[in-house]
């Protein structure tokens, strides 16, 4: 059992409602067994203590050891671990729910071409296919688990990773496999792109991802994505890829309006899916459509950084009722940071998010984009997954950008990163 003290700021989080945190100050957070049992006010964790611990009196606990939510006497608990974390704010683990981690190869010099005035299209991912064919499951691997470690210290605890630089059955397999040791949320998107085999058969392509990938998939992946735009696959693609994946039993998200304002917001949300990604371009009627559907529109900041596309005003989307997740989109083309506190600041400062609304979005709307109760929040019941901040606040992630801010992480109630100095 572990008793953090000493919270300046709680973000516990309303799940319901966009940019509703519920931060309670000098607060206390009570774990057991990797969950979250209570967190509230400082002052009630003496109390909150003695109930979940039972019978006191068998424990040896009495007043005198528990005085203003900190054990005074830990020896006689046993199993109790007091956590002074002596006025910092805490924060859930955040939940990244789009991510391209699996792959090989370096794409620097088209990011440098870019910066000085190439356009970006969604045809250079045919560069990364190239470099994944080639690398060994070893080497792939290697690759993402480096990525996650880095994402882990900037605070992430939760992960969808998505295949879609193998394009063929035996590469999309592969990645299924080596991304399910390492998340449950494993994405197949088979259909990226078209490879350069299929250039001249664009159709024969999306028959071979819905006869023999998609039916090789089952099982191995929770989600079915596509990305339904100009360059990559058309709203009749789509579609029918979609389908077969649900037929399959996987849950539909998809990559939509990244590049033009097209149809791909509304089929996304005709189709169920969880989220359309990207939605950089959205009319009024698309914001309309998405609020009455509830689907989650994922703004990736990092991507409109990286290719300097426009940034979507992310009032206009709320004002809609549209609910929001802010995720990375760490990938090697267009936006190569696994940083959610990078992508925050972005968010804040170029999508007009206020504060309150990223923290929430890149916490539990991400939460709500993987349809998810038990992360992106720490209230009772939660996977005790959180972020320690090197701050008094959680406002300090958008007024401190650049900084490593995030000091400890914990997933599960388990240590998983320290970023404190070294004696």
């Amino acid at each position: 059992m572990q008793l953090f003290t000493g919270i300046s700021e709680l973000v516990v989080n309303d799940l319901d409602r966009l940019g509703e945190l519920d931060v309670v100050t000098d607060a206390a957070l009570l774990v057991d067994d990797g969950r979250v049992i209570w967190s509230g006010p400082s002052a009630q964790a003496d109390t909150e203590v003695q109930n979940y611990l039972g019978e006191a009196t068998a424990h040896g606990v009495n007043d005198d050891d528990i005085v203003n939510g900190e054990v005074t006497s830990v020896s006689s608990l046993g199993d109790v671990e007091v956590i002074d974390l002596g006025g910092k704010a805490v924060i859930p683990g955040f939940v990244d729910s789009h991510n391209h981690l699996i792959f090989a190869g370096d794409r620097s010099e088209e990011f440098a071409a870019r910066m000085a005035g190439q356009k970006y299209s969604a045809g250079g991912i045919a560069t990364t296919v190239a470099a994944t064919r080639a690398a060994t499951e070893t080497e792939l691997e290697a690759n993402l688990v480096h990525l996650l470690e880095q994402a882990k210290r900037q605070g992430t605890t939760t992960f969808e990773i998505k295949t879609g630089y193998g394009l063929t059955l035996d590469d999309e397999i592969q990645a299924l496999e080596i991304i399910n040791r390492h998340t449950n949320e494993s994405t197949l998107i088979a259909a990226h792109v078209v490879p350069p085999e299929f250039k001249e058969n664009p159709e024969g392509y999306v028959d071979l991802v819905i006869d023999e990938i998609i039916p090789a998939a089952a099982g191995k992946a929770k989600w079915i994505d596509v990305f339904c735009e100009t360059g990559a696959f058309t709203e009749d693609q789509t579609r029918r890829i979609i389908d077969a994946g649900k037929a399959a039993g996987m849950i539909p998200r998809l990559h939509a309006n990244q590049l033009t304002e097209g149809g791909a917001l509304k089929l996304g949300a005709e189709l169920g899916c969880a989220s359309v990604d990207h939605a950089t371009f959205a009319s009024d009627e698309d914001l309309k459509i998405l609020a009455e559907a509830g689907t989650v529109a994922t703004l990736l900041p990092s991507i409109e950084f990286s290719t300097r596309q426009p940034y979507p005003d992310a009032r206009r989307y709320v004002e809609a009722g549209v609910r929001l997740a802010i995720a990375t989109d760490c990938n090697p083309g267009s936006g190569f940071s696994n940083s959610v506190p990078f992508a925050i600041a972005i968010g804040v400062r170029d999508m007009h998010f206020t504060v309150d609304q990223a923290v929430w979005a890149a916490t539990a709307g991400g939460a709500h984009a993987l349809q998810r109760t038990d992360v992106g929040h720490l209230g009772a019941g939660a996977r005790a997954d959180l972020a320690i901040l090197d701050a008094p606040s959680f406002r300090h992630l958008a007024y401190r950008p650049g900084v490593q801010l995030v000091e400890r992480v914990y997933s599960g109630g388990e240590l998983i990163a320290d970023n404190r100095p070294r004696d």
